[in-house]
């Protein structure tokens, strides 16, 4: 007697390994940029003057000056990093990793020349984290099995 395997039951298999609430998080945090940076430019191009694409600069790195298109093709970039994150590819956590290199080598100039005080404390702050959440993404052991066992199941 043969007993035939369920496709879906593969498909669940493969897909209900526990993945690390860090990477949730971060995940979540890059389609929020996405869908920040889509709205951005969805009211530019509906109403030119009613926003300055300045307000996306934080997450462009000097792409917003290129127009709204620009903003909708970054904020893609971020959703399918977020989504690749979520879905635990290995690609995605290169990706992040390297938009988090990124922002921290723009945030070294500002911190350079900010006032001391809560400016210097701000940019701090915000290299300390995109450090951190990178150092996660790269080095954790719990992000590290997670990826390597995301590849050994396929």
């Amino acid at each position: 007697m043969k007993i035939r395997e369920d496709p879906w039951l593969g498909f669940a298999r493969l897909y209900s390994m526990q993945r690390p609430a860090g990477i949730t998080v971060i995940s979540a945090l890059f389609v929020l940029a996405a869908v920040y940076l889509w709205a951005i430019a969805v009211v530019k191009l509906l109403a030119p003057n009613a926003i300055s694409l300045m307000s996306g600069s934080q997450l462009m790195y000097g792409l917003e000056l290129a127009g709204p298109y620009m903003a909708i093709l970054v904020g893609t970039g971020y959703a399918l990093i977020g989504w690749g994150l979520f879905r635990v590819h290995n690609w995605a956590r290169w990706a992040a990793m390297l938009v988090m290199v990124i922002a921290v080598a723009s945030l070294v100039p500002k911190i350079s020349t900010a006032e001391l005080g809560i400016p210097v404390f701000w940019y701090g702050f915000q290299i300390a984290l995109r450090a951190a959440a990178a150092w996660y993404l790269a080095q954790a052991p719990a992000v590290v099995d997670a990826f390597a066992a995301k590849r050994q199941q396929t």
